[in-house]
């Protein structure tokens, strides 16, 4: 048996409006057999699902790609449904039938086909006001529809209906980008919303991140413009073939929404009496509504959708509702997340419920919200009265655990609330557990740190007057968050972002979507605004790793300017073209070696920028070669090996010692092959020494962590990096997990020992930077990687490396081929390891502790290698076991 299945087309099943004109298909292989490995492969594309008119046929391609096929066909026309399907064969002489249908549809192509213009429902002088407002129009419809799509956006954030009914799932659309040079339009499927005779579509606007707070410490507001506005273009064709436009212009009608403030920081507030029932329903007497304006917008930056939209994901009931010391009514849902809470109510008209949100509770059981500086999250609903009434928020989202009721007519039970959950709509892809409770629950933190921050945009953290695009935590994360869910679309959109805001000298912002450049250069603690080490790098590591993770070539090339561009820009900053020595470095953030009352840690800027412009080139060079561009590949590894010798002659002395004795500084030269490599094992000693004088913690920040087990792992010290791993006494993770911890906190002490707070200033308990401990958890605990040579988990490396006392491990990870999954488990004096390998990839195994002649594998050979055994195995289920000596 043998089956293409789980078809997508740009990591979509079945999408519609796309924007790529050479869209890409993917697919899986499902087979009985072992060792599957596709020979050919056949692609159809056809204009109708019956595949009567086939517009591009691939043929009988000799090739074992199944991800990534581009197509190659007559140029697509906008807004039209394709079709597809796939016949393989393997390299068992099979050949299956074809596989179901897949689909995807183009959106529209060329900023010429927009007909519609923006319309606001606000005046010049509204930037101040954060109320949100209502917009309809009445259309009518002469025919039987045969297809009706809907192609919209906003400037703010925007919610759809057509006849009294929501349009789609999406959330805080049209998300974020840098929208001077990118807005994404969405793009809905309508037709079966519509109906012959009188329609209505009705759309709510609020400011979202367009228009209103952000930057909250800088007290910064209308960063994009000042006004909202809707643009909505719905294309109708009829089943007589004839085609209708219905778009927005000065035929509109506006009025107030009863939202009367609506603010991502702040929270929303609603007033049920002020609804009009039936405004977005055809008959409505809309002639108290106020015209609306057409406002000129750069069409240019239009696109269509490239990241994912935010949706609900899952729902959480109260674990408990109590009372504080402090007399608050408060409940808990167990879980700190990012989201709203949903509430029903009955009570007379005007009564309200108003709702605080807060992430923990102080060290005497009360409310605590002082980390939240100037966010109010604050959730008020004033009610129409009569029957119950439900509500949640349109355009705000909180991060919180722990919701106090300071208002509530009669009595609230736990039943009448429950917690929504909302990221940006990733598949969960990977999983990972072992026999040490406390490691369980820092990855389960890890997973719920990234739902919390992937909203849109990777965030620093969901609750405060902040959650920006900060490039560092994106870039020391990336790895971590591509096992845990399918983020290549989530990366792919935010790069273009980058790329986008990307200076002209190649300077890169703090934050994407940047809304810092021109506001912090007068921050008594930054003193500039973009391009500090290990930040600005996002622009190199990000897309490399999207590339090793998904073995996409496209990021690469579509980034590739923006990454040279980086290091070009740090080549004309640096000492010589080679010793980065200059400027302002958030450096090694929050590392606990800091002095007394700073957020920076203590090794030297001119060494961490220096490390980090080495690896930035060198993965520079190494993209470049798989781009098959030989000169920059050659031009660049010379630059490397420039940056490295001038490294060594500037930072470790003669006799091979590193002249900075902090832990970074010793992982970093280790982790970026910076050491002499004569000297390697007195710095791996060193940094061991330096582990041993702090009681066997670690002390460093964002940009030391997390690479210091693998550094510890790699160099032969695999019980260093576990027993750091499970230091469970301040400061380590599993000391967070102890203190109740669900998510990642922003420092290590964010609850010190005695329960008190770290300061409020900058003490999230929801940041995920420190999470990225969870790429060694996959890697080197469970043994599950991808082969850096042939990327995208084609060849598969499993090699546990058990340690800590941990009894067993296992990790799975659904790859774009399949499944990939290992498990370990010591039995007494035996070791078993499961494996599975996707068809149409490759395993290399490798058996700590083994000798080949003692491994029970059937079918399987095993070889020598240093510390075990190895083995070359093709697609399958297997079981090896042998006697383990550790």
């Amino acid at each position: 048996m043998l089956k293409a299945v789980k078809l997508k087309c740009e990591y979509l099943e079945n999408p519609i409006g796309i924007g790529e004109t050479k869209p890409r298909f993917g697919w899986m292989i499902e087979s009985d057999g072992q060792n599957v490995m596709q020979e050919t492969f056949r692609v159809q594309v056809a204009t109708d699902a019956g595949f009567d008119t086939v517009m591009w046929d691939t043929g009988t391609v000799n090739s074992s790609e199944s991800v990534h096929v581009e197509y190659a066909g007559p140029a697509l026309a906008p807004s039209t449904r394709y079709f597809y399907r796939v016949k393989i064969t393997d390299n068992h002489g099979q050949e299956s039938p074809w596989s179901d249908t897949g689909y995807f549809e183009t959106a529209m192509f060329d900023v010429s086909q927009w007909k519609a213009r923006f319309i606001s429902p606000e005046d010049n002088d509204a930037g101040a006001s954060s109320k949100g407002r209502l917009l309809r129009k009445e259309f009518t419809l002469d025919g039987e529809v045969a297809f009706a799509r809907i192609y919209a956006t906003a400037l703010g954030m925007y919610e759809l209906f057509i006849n009294g009914s929501r349009v789609g799932d999406a959330l805080l659309t049209p998300g974020w980008t840098a929208y001077k040079k990118r807005l994404q339009y969405q793009t809905y499927d309508v037709t079966d919303m519509l109906k012959k005779g009188a329609n209505v579509v009705g759309a709510s606007v609020g400011c979202g991140w367009y228009k209103g707070e952000l930057a909250g410490w800088l007290g910064r507001r209308n960063i994009y413009g000042s006004r909202t506005a809707l643009l909505f273009q719905m294309l109708v064709r009829y089943t007589d073939g004839r085609e209708q436009l219905v778009i927005s212009d000065q035929s509109w009608k506006a009025a107030d929404s009863p939202i009367l403030y609506s603010e991502i920081y702040h929270g929303e507030t609603y007033d049920a009496r002020l609804e009009q029932w039936g405004w977005d329903l055809p008959g409505f007497d809309d002639s108290l509504w106020e015209s609306v304006q057409v406002i000129e917008q750069d069409m240019s930056v239009l696109t269509a959708q490239d990241g994912l939209p935010v949706r609900r994901q899952e729902t959480f009931k109260p674990v408990s509702m109590f009372t504080t010391p402090k007399g608050e009514r408060v409940i808990d849902f167990g879980q700190n997340m990012a989201g709203w809470v949903k509430f029903i109510v009955k009570g007379k008209a005007g009564d309200r419920v108003v709702l605080k949100h807060a992430e923990v509770l102080d060290a005497a059981g009360n409310f605590y919200t002082e980390n939240l500086r100037s966010a109010k999250a604050r959730i008020e609903y004033i009610l129409k009265g009569g029957e119950a009434e439900i509500f949640e928020p349109h355009f705000t989202f909180q991060g919180f655990r722990y919701v106090m009721i300071e208002e509530f007519p009669g009595e609230p039970t736990v039943d009448a609330f429950t917690a929504v959950v909302i990221h940006s709509d990733m598949e969960q892809t990977g999983s990972f557990s072992c026999s040490n409770q406390l490691v369980n629950q820092l990855q389960h933190n890890i997973l719920w740190g990234l739902k919390g921050n992937f909203v849109d945009v990777p965030t620093d953290c969901p609750q405060r007057d902040e959650r920006l695009g900060w490039t560092g935590d994106a870039q020391v994360f990336i790895r971590t968050a591509c096992y845990l869910m399918g983020t290549e679309p989530f990366f792919k959109k935010w790069l273009r972002d980058l790329k986008a805001e990307q200076l002209e000298n190649g300077g890169v912002p703090f934050v994407i979507p940047d809304v810092l450049t021109g506001a912090m250069k007068n921050d008594k603690m930054v003193h500039d605004d973009h391009s500090s080490t290990g930040w600005g790098d996002a622009a190199v590591i990000c897309p490399w790793t999207v590339y090793q993770c998904y073995g996409d070539r496209r990021i690469l090339e579509e980034q590739y300017s923006s990454m040279k561009g980086w290091v070009e820009y740090i080549r004309s900053h640096a000492q010589n073209g080679v010793l980065w020595n200059t400027g302002f470095h958030f450096g090694d953030w929050l590392a606990l070696d800091a002095k007394e009352g700073s957020y920076f840690g203590a090794t030297p800027n001119d060494l961490v920028a220096t490390a980090f412009y080495a690896y930035s080139t060198e993965l520079l060079a190494k993209s470049a070669a798989v781009l098959g561009n030989k000169p920059d590949a050659e031009e660049y590894s010379q630059l490397h090996a420039a940056i490295v010798k001038a490294f060594q002659d500037e930072f470790f002395t003669p006799s091979g010692r590193l002249a900075v004795r902090t832990q970074t500084a010793h992982i970093l030269v280790l982790m970026f092959g910076l050491v002499p490599e004569e000297h390697r094992a007195r710095t791996v000693d060193t940094l061991i020494a330096l582990l041993d004088e702090n009681g066997g913690h670690l002390m460093t920040g964002f940009l030391g962590t997390p690479y210091f087990c693998h550094v510890l792992s790699r160099n032969g010290k695999l019980d260093a990096a576990y027993s750091l791993l499970l230091k469970d006494d301040y400061p380590s993770w599993l000391y967070q997990v102890k203190k109740g911890a669900t998510t990642i906190w922003e420092h290590w002490d964010g609850i010190k020992p005695d329960g008190s707070m770290w300061s409020a200033d900058m003490n999230s308990f929801n940041h995920y930077a420190y999470g990225a401990i969870g790429d060694w958890l996959y890697r080197v605990v469970a043994g599950l990687d991808t082969d850096p040579d042939v990327p995208g988990y084609k060849r598969i490396l499993m090699r546990p490396q058990p340690g800590g006392e941990l009894t067993h491990a296992q990790a799975e990870y659904m790859s774009v081929y399949g499944k990939a999954a290992i498990k370990w488990s010591i039995k007494g004096s035996n070791m078993i390891v499961d494996v599975i390998v996707p068809h149409n990839t490759t395993a290399h195994v490798t058996l700590p502790g083994a000798s080949p002649e003692t491994v029970s594998a059937e079918g399987v050979s095993f070889t020598a290698c240093p510390g075990g055994a190895e083995a070359e195995i093709g697609s399958g289920i297997y079981r090896f076991s042998y006697p383990y000596v550790k």
